[in-house]
């Protein structure tokens, strides 16, 4: 398998330090949308799809104002995982299947441009978001996002033991290089998501932590401004919390056989496309070789 990391939709929220960990406050800070493009015998996979075509062209139909206003997305249809797909070379209807670490609008947003994918997602998550109720929930999953009808393939956190998580699984339809790992707490489905790069694994864990510090085995650290953000969006502190020290000892203790990244973090994008440097397109600012975890 070959594995391109995309950043597919990069944000630019005001706080400087207090979100990035660097600079001045007055700054502006910067978070992608990590996503995974790899390229399988059973055809493309893409790993979340970060913001689609359709918000970035319609953003009122599908990004909420207090979104826009936190986060300040740029945007960019090139930084679309349509566009990279087709930028790599490969017919967008070739991405087979879409596996999701859960259904944030940051997340699924690209849904809508590869209409015949299977969708693969937790099937609590699936659930959460179809009956969202409460303003926070409509403005976490808005549902024009997949109004389209996806070919959802939800799955029960039921599987074999993956570096002492449990619960782990592998999809059908696609080889067992890719498993779910569940990971709840920034929401009720959340999950990572493991995928076989040559000969160690690449652990994507979505939002279970949102800064590369916190995964620091010497002191945990998390810029304020994100720290906040974590504990607005999530659902069951307690797990979020023990899922986060699950990972951190993870990347420890098995970083010869791991990499473990998240969803937002730009130094970890940075980082992984420096190894794979042909992959897609990232607007990120050029390295801070002083920030905690560069080049990890």
């Amino acid at each position: 398998m070959t594995v391109h990391h995309l950043n597919c939709g990069t944000m630019r929220p005001a706080g400087g330090r207090l979100a990035s960990g660097t600079g001045s406050v007055l700054a502006t800070a910067e978070m992608v949308c990590h996503c995974l493009l790899i390229e399988t015998g059973a055809g493309l996979v893409l790993v979340d799809t970060g913001l689609g075509t359709g918000d970035v062209t319609d953003p009122d139909a599908t990004l909420t104002r207090q979104f826009r206003l936190m986060a300040r997305p740029v945007l960019d249809r090139a930084e679309t995982a349509r566009h990279q797909v087709e930028r790599l070379g490969h017919d967008p209807a070739d991405v087979r299947h879409v596996v999701l670490t859960h259904l944030d609008l940051d997340h699924a947003g690209g849904l809508r441009d590869f209409p015949d994918a299977e969708v693969h997602v937790l099937r609590t998550e699936l659930e959460a978001a179809r009956t969202a109720r409460s303003s926070r929930e409509r403005e976490r999953y808005p549902s024009a996002q997949w109004a389209h009808g996806p070919r959802w393939r939800p799955h029960d956190p039921r599987g074999e033991e993956w570096f002492g998580f449990q619960a782990v699984r592998e999809l059908p339809g696609l080889p067992p290089d890719v498993l779910l790992v569940p990971l709840t707490g920034h929401t009720v489905g959340h999950t990572g998501v493991a995928v076989r790069d040559g000969d160690r694994w690449l652990l994507h864990a979505g939002d279970a932590y949102f800064f590369h510090g916190e995964m620091r085995p010497d002191g945990p650290a998390c810029p304020p401004g994100l720290r906040v953000m974590q504990r607005r969006m999530e659902v069951a502190h307690g797990l979020r919390l023990a899922n986060q020290e699950r990972l951190r000892e993870l990347a420890h203790t098995r970083s010869d056989e791991v990499t473990v990244f998240c969803a937002h973090d730009a130094v970890e994008l940075r980082a992984a496309q420096r190894r794979r440097p042909e992959a897609g397109i990232s607007r990120v600012a050029p390295d801070d070789p002083s920030a905690p975890g560069a080049g990890r």
